[in-house]
């Protein structure tokens, strides 16, 4: 099976984003990194590439330069087990960048989230679509995800 490994392409900002991700996600790491030499596209000793960890996830961040922007077209969906989870990494990622709705975040790198609950993808998939619909209802309402709002729109409540 191949092996997938998102790359995300900054202008400048590689190493400080890694730097602050690694920081955020627990069983994170940098594996490896790589720089610019005298004479290549960009600044001599400046960061090319990145390899990392979070939380085993493997990943790439280069400095691509200014012609790489981010959109919502691509999103890190992140899944948490608890409530606590989903606050921390609220609160942390979206610190400098902008809070979306329905769980969605834009980190201050430009980076898109999502920030959800793990049993959010079972209640918006039940295949009784009353259920469903409430609790695709009560995300449309959220910016940041609340777990008992999702349970209690689940159970119609």
């Amino acid at each position: 099976m191949p092996k997938i490994t998102p790359h995300l392409c900054f202008d400048h900002q590689a190493e400080e984003a890694v730097r602050f991700y690694v920081s955020v996600f627990r069983n994170s790491r940098i594996l490896n990194v790589t720089r610019y030499a005298e004479g290549e596209v960009g600044p001599a000793g400046t960061v090319r590439t990145i390899r990392f960890q979070l939380d085993g996830q493997e990943m790439i961040a280069v400095n691509g330069g200014p012609s790489f922007k981010f959109s919502d077209g691509i999103s890190l969906y992140v899944t948490c087990q608890t409530q606590e989870e989903i606050d921390e990494l609220w609160e942390e990622l979206s610190e400098g960048g902008v809070k979306e709705v329905c769980g969605w975040l834009r980190d201050k790198y430009g980076v898109y989230w999502q920030i959800n609950p793990a049993i959010a993808w079972g209640m918006v998939n039940d295949p009784d679509p009353d259920k469903s619909r409430r609790v695709m209802k009560a995300i449309d309402r959220m910016t940041k995800i609340d777990i008992e709002t999702l349970k209690r729109a689940y159970a119609g409540l």
